[in-house]
């Protein structure tokens, strides 16, 4: 969800923080897990709303963006570098057109295989609801990513 392995060491450790200063606020009817899992949400939800304002606000991250070098070996593997690496950034920027409940209810159920019901819970949502969600998600990236795809040369 954060897009980079710092901030979601950073959101993990808010996480657990925060679920141990509210551990009183627990009501034993509900999955811990679940528990767990929402207040991990909000703590990279936050983290994401906090980021967008200090891109607009500072005209974006100049310590974010990635030097590209020149790599020693044959074209070929130069331009399937190269294509990847735009693979990975149409794929980031798609990510980041997303809702923060589309992008969170697609990646609980795509990357961490999450039940449908609990990515409800997770997020405070019905099942439908959930479903709608992570659909809305998918047909997102499947229309911002299908021109790359049709454009994409089979090597």
């Amino acid at each position: 969800m954060t897009g980079n392995e710092h901030d979601a060491d950073d959101v993990v450790q808010e996480a657990f923080l925060r679920a141990y200063r509210q551990i009183d606020a627990f009501e034993e009817r509900a999955n811990f897990s679940t528990w767990l899992h929402r207040i991990a949400v909000n703590c990279a939800l936050d983290l994401l709303r906090a980021r967008k304002r200090a891109d607009s606000h500072y005209g974006g991250d100049p310590e974010s963006a990635e030097l590209v070098g020149v790599l020693p070996g044959s074209e070929a593997q130069q331009d399937r570098l190269l294509l990847s690496s735009e693979m990975k950034d149409a794929v980031a920027a798609a990510m980041e057109r997303l809702s923060g409940n589309e992008r969170t209810a697609f990646m609980l159920r795509h990357f961490e295989g999450m039940p449908v019901e609990e990515i409800g819970k997770t997020l405070g949502i019905q099942v439908n609801a959930a479903k709608h969600t992570i659909f809305r998600a998918v047909r997102k990236l499947r229309e911002s990513l299908e021109p790359l795809v049709r454009t994409t040369p089979c090597t």
